[in-house]
Parts: structure tokens; sequence; C-alpha cells
């Protein structure tokens, strides 16, 4: 699968995120995960989007590679698969910025609420053709 628009945040690898085996913790990628969807969704679209949509992470898929040493920079790479009007699939990869190994791969599954109400929202369909790769309307993704 071709990526929609791939999206990279460079990560800092900080002296907490280091566990007792001397490489990233595993939490530390989830934390990762979620600051490249946040960041992309910002700086892909408007205020008044954002003032409207929050994302919830309904289920979260990870599988680690190889590990995310101290003195290594990284970039999480991540790109929106399919979404209907109440779910966005979300794929995020963790790689060493030196030479683009591959450290973790996710899959993210995410559900827009209404900041207003606090319900599930419906994403529009500017919205849903921006980011998907997948379905832009109707049934699930």
């Amino acid at each position: 699968m071709m990526p929609h628009e791939v999206f990279e945040l460079p990560r800092e690898i900080l002296p907490g995120d280091i566990d007792e085996l001397g490489h990233v913790n595993n939490v530390v990628y989830l934390r990762w995960v979620q600051d490249a969807a946040i960041a992309h969704w910002s700086s892909a679209t408007t205020a008044a989007q954002q003032g409207e949509v929050a994302w919830v992470a309904v289920r979260h898929e990870i599988d680690y590679k190889h590990p995310a040493l101290p003195s290594d920079g990284v970039l999480a790479r991540t790109w929106v698969g399919t979404a209907d009007s109440h779910r966005f699939e979300r794929h995020t990869e963790i790689v060493r910025a030196a030479d683009r190994k591959l450290l973790a791969r996710a899959r993210t599954m995410w559900c827009p609420i209404n900041r207003t109400t606090g319900r599930l929202a419906r994403v529009s369909d500017e919205i849903r053709a921006r980011f998907s790769t997948g379905p832009t309307s109707g049934g699930p993704a």
C-alpha cells in the first residue's frame, strides 16, 4: 500500500526514555505514535477543523523490530490508511534517522469526537479525502 501522504516528525530520545536494558522503553514508542498523529493532524487541518474534532485512539498494535538506543535520532513516519465517517486507520513507522532502519511499526484505529458534545463525530468528506487512501464514504473501512 502506498501512503496517501507521509508525514515525518523527528523525535529526540531523552534520558528518561531509556529502560533497564539500555534502549528505548516500549511505552515511549506509543508516545511517539501519538505525537506523530497529533502533529500530522495539526499541520494539515484548519484551526476551525481542529476546534470541531478531537481524536480518541480505540486500538493500538505495535510490532517492535529493533531497539532504539540513546545515541539514535529517530523519525516517526505516519499516514492514514482506510477511513470511513467514524474510523480512521493510521499507520506509523519509527525509523532510525541516520539509515532509515525500521525500529517499530504501528497501526492505530482512531475515532473522531465532537469537541462540543463529547460524542462520536462524523468526519466530513473533505477531511476523509485529505487524509485517507481508502474509501471516502459509505461503509466500514
